[in-house]
């Protein structure tokens, strides 16, 4: 072992303690950010959620909690409260009932907000890989956000699990601005492909058709953009720059679709900034050249992915109106995810030279009840994509092309892909407003 060497691994001697002392870290009144998904630290959340009670007004922002820890309690959140930047299953009934809070933003703009410190960083809590013989960490599973919360903390605590694979790209973070660290080596979480029923098949199957040979895909978590990508297997040389690396970006690379060849911003890599998968996709992710993690800034960018040709983006929504506009993450005005990228990859492929950005959902909802496709939304419906960015719409019954038609050109389109059961009375309340 080199004298550097020696020198980063004393450091990391020092700095290694158990998670009870870790804690120490953490002030009354902290801001603390975890990464998303897969990077958040079980064992670090977990002695905080045992020690809350000892803590005032410490807040714990992410997006995506995979896991409800036990602050997630309604009764100590004058010691620790969820801040989300997200909902996800962990976290949507505390902030469906009010005592979760949670930052609207686009997911692009969470690193600008930290750095201005728009959004406070006081300690950052992150899965780790091994440090290597520079001294450096991968925060692979999630660059996104807290690459920028690193810069302004406090203090950095590390949950080091020789799980977490070492990845390439802007994730790194060096010993000498760790403050505490403490070692795991539990299985990362793992998440499995979601299941895809006849609705879910039809809609991919346009989509695909549309996608052309040498794109470059954005593609998120859910049943519709995996059908997606199930459909994609004769494409040819796809690229991915995409916020989320997941299983089915994997089962295309493994398929040889995907070569990033013909890429115009980093070819010949794959670029995202947060990973959720099984462990076949966190051994994928060790140390290859072919893929990057950057922060979310760079990935989401939409001047920077619109320079990507043949960009494409898929993203479900949850209710459309007759203008075009998007709820994507309320029932109402109860929160059921969050903004994320949805808005950052609509605009990016707009700017992009033969980049289509497609909203997908269902027909209908509650068992074909109800009507995904609405005159207008729903009073409280947080509208997530408006109607000047808003391209192609797919339902199981077609697709509506929106971009550069008139209002009532957009009303005609989108009736035309509703469920047939609904047709007739949005015909009816499109007159009413002006719009048949």
């Amino acid at each position: 072992m080199n004298t550097a060497a020696s020198q980063y691994a004393k450091q990391y001697a020092d700095k290694r303690m158990s998670a009870s002392d870790a804690i120490e870290q953490v002030r009354d009144g902290d801001f603390i950010i975890v990464p998303s998904g897969a990077g958040e630290p079980p064992t670090l959340l977990t002695e905080l959620s045992e020690q809350r009670r000892r803590f005032r007004d410490v807040k714990v922002s992410q997006i995506l909690a995979l896991r409800k820890y036990g602050y997630f309690d309604c009764d100590t959140v004058q010691h620790v409260r969820h801040v989300a930047l997200f909902f996800g299953g962990a976290s949507r009934a505390a902030g469906q009932a009010g005592w979760a809070d949670f930052i609207p933003a686009y997911f692009s703009e969470l690193p600008s907000l930290i750095e201005r410190a728009q959004i406070p960083s006081d300690v950052v809590f992150s899965m780790a890989s091994p440090m290597n013989e520079q001294g450096w960490f991968s925060l692979s599973l999630g660059a996104d956000y807290t690459m920028a919360a690193v810069q302004k903390a406090r203090a950095v605590v590390l949950e080091v699990n020789p799980n977490v694979p070492f990845a390439h790209g802007q994730c790194h973070v060096h010993i000498s601005q760790v403050a505490a660290l403490v070692e795991s080596s539990e299985p990362i979480i793992e998440v499995g492909l979601p299941k895809i029923g006849p609705v879910q098949e039809a809609i991919g199957k346009y989509v695909a058709d549309m996608i052309e040979d040498g794109s470059t895909l954005q593609i998120g978590y859910g049943g519709i953009p995996d059908a997606v990508v199930m459909q994609l297997t004769g494409k040819r040389d796809l690229g991915i720059h995409t916020e989320m690396i997941g299983d089915g970006i994997l089962n295309l690379v493994e398929a040889g679709v995907v070569t990033n060849r013909r890429k115009t911003w980093l070819p010949n890599k794959m670029v995202a900034t947060f990973a959720l998968g099984s462990k076949r996709l966190y051994d994928y992710m060790h140390h290859n050249p072919m893929l990057e993690m950057h922060p979310v800034n760079t990935t989401n960018d939409p001047y920077i992915a619109g320079q990507n040709d043949k960009l494409i983006a898929i993203n479900a929504s949850l209710q459309i109106d007759l203008l075009g506009q998007c709820g994507s993450e309320s029932i109402a005005h109860l929160p059921y995810s969050g903004t994320g990228g949805q808005v950052d990859f609509v605009r990016a492929a707009n700017r992009s030279r033969g980049g289509k950005a497609f909203i997908v959902l269902p027909s209908t909802a509650k068992d074909g009840t109800i009507s995904r496709i609405v005159p207008t939304l729903t009073p409280g419906t947080h509208v997530t994509t408006g109607k000047n960015d808003i391209n192609y719409v797919v339902t199981e019954y077609g697709v509506a092309q929106l971009r550069g038609k008139s209002a009532r050109q957009r009303a005609d389109e989108l009736i035309s892909i509703a469920h047939p059961d609904f047709r007739a009375e949005l015909r009816q309340a499109a007159a009413k407003i002006n719009l048949c």
